[in-house]
């Protein structure tokens, strides 16, 4: 773990748009149980530099986009580490990786980008791809 005082710009990074930590494993179920209604992202906020670096800027670009999730989370590896577990549990059939993004419809995950697909792309590139993702999955005629 690293000094908090060290991640708080990158905590902060997504907080400042909309995206609501969850700190606890119980914050965790409580927004993803399966009966959720509707969409929700869920980002695993990293220190690990260029990946990172790319996701954050990308998530900002991605929700200028007109049909966006309904509600956003964020977990941060290596700091929460038991939220961080929990939400990666519902990652189903994907192995843990940070940073990632997953896109959840109806308690259902439809849509995951991991770090593998984040660290060779450019933040423009990873935003056209959270975008078609919210185009198909949270248009208000799907939801």
């Amino acid at each position: 773990m690293y000094p908090e005082i060290m991640v708080v710009p990158m905590r902060e990074e997504l907080t400042r748009l909309g995206v609501q930590e969850l700190r606890t494993k119980q914050d965790v179920d409580r927004v993803l149980e399966a009966e959720q209604s509707g969409t929700a992202m869920v980002v695993v906020n990293s220190i690990c530099g260029c990946a990172a670096g790319r996701m954050r800027p990308a998530i900002r670009a991605a929700l200028q986009n007109a049909n966006r999730p309904q509600q956003m989370f964020t977990v941060f590896a290596g700091q929460d580490v038991e939220a961080t577990e929990r939400a990666r549990s519902y990652f189903t059939g994907y192995p843990p990786s940070s940073p990632s993004i997953a896109l959840f419809r109806d308690g259902k995950l439809v849509h995951m980008i991991q770090r593998s697909d984040i660290e060779h792309r450019e933040a423009a590139d990873i935003a056209n791809e959270l975008k078609r993702a919210f185009d198909q999955h949270c248009s208000m005629s799907t939801v």
